[in-house]
């Protein structure tokens, strides 16, 4: 069983309007997933410094971040990164552009988790509809262009309000649509921002926001975790929810 999260750190400034990067490290450290899609990791302006160094990320936490970085000072496309655990392999690593008003990417990563290879893409989508669809039909489009076809994970904050429509649709037709519960706002979360989508070949056995006081406190997020089997071709499910305060993972 692999375990997976998604989380917009918000640059890892917390509802007391703190920027605390060892905040955020110990909320990831609670989740204890395997790998760990991150949003909004870098600073919006000027040099787009990373919220979240590597190298404190190396020394306080299990992970290998995934750099995507294409200034220096970046961690992150678009403010998108993947955290890994160590002993995971990366086998290859890209971004994608996506159409939008507004910069917006996404991350993509093959890695080999013990005997299973997976793709992971880690995406913030935009604020209009028409630019959201826009994006989610060309994430699919850039993955199907792809020599090899493997399982794969897509998780971020799709900033969709609705719960089957729009940007929804277009991954639903392929694909299944894990929703953890709602992880906006983070103060009183009433909006399931966050999303786990899979291919038909990935079994969830489990899903949930991760609601700790801690978390409470680190963004205007919750972070979203999930268990998947990966190679299980059972029923496709299309959505999946998750009871609000659901169990953690514990690893």
């Amino acid at each position: 069983m692999i375990s997976v999260a998604s989380y917009n750190i918000r640059k890892s400034v917390g509802l007391d309007w703190r920027r605390d990067p060892q905040r955020i490290l110990e909320i990831i450290t609670e989740i204890d997933a395997d790998i760990v899609a991150v949003q909004e990791v870098d600073r919006r302006f000027g040099s787009r410094e990373t919220s979240l160094s590597p190298e404190m990320i190396r020394q306080t936490t299990d992970y290998e971040p995934i750099s995507f970085g294409v200034r220096q000072q970046s961690l992150g496309w678009h403010g998108n990164t993947i955290l890994v655990r160590r002993g995971i392999e990366v086998l290859d690593q890209s971004t994608l552009t996506l159409p939008a008003l507004e910069p917006r990417g996404a991350v993509l990563a093959d890695l080999r988790v013990g005997t299973v290879k997976l793709r992971v893409i880690g995406l913030h989508l935009g604020l209009v509809d028409l630019w959201r669809r826009r994006q989610a039909q060309s994430v699919l489009h850039q993955l199907d262009v792809l020599d090899e076809s493997l399982p794969t994970v897509i998780m971020g904050d799709l900033n969709e309000w609705t719960t089957e429509g729009g940007c929804l649709a277009h991954f639903a037709e392929d694909h299944n649509i894990i929703a953890p519960g709602p992880s906006f706002h983070a103060s009183r979360p009433v909006v399931a921002f966050d999303r786990i989508i899979t291919t038909t070949d990935i079994d969830v056995e489990d899903a949930g926001v991760h609601m700790s006081e801690l978390a409470r406190r680190g963004s205007d997020h919750l972070p979203i975790w999930a268990r998947l089997t990966v190679g299980a071709h059972g029923r496709p499910e299309r959505e999946h929810s998750a009871a609000e305060g659901a169990a953690e993972p514990t690893g």
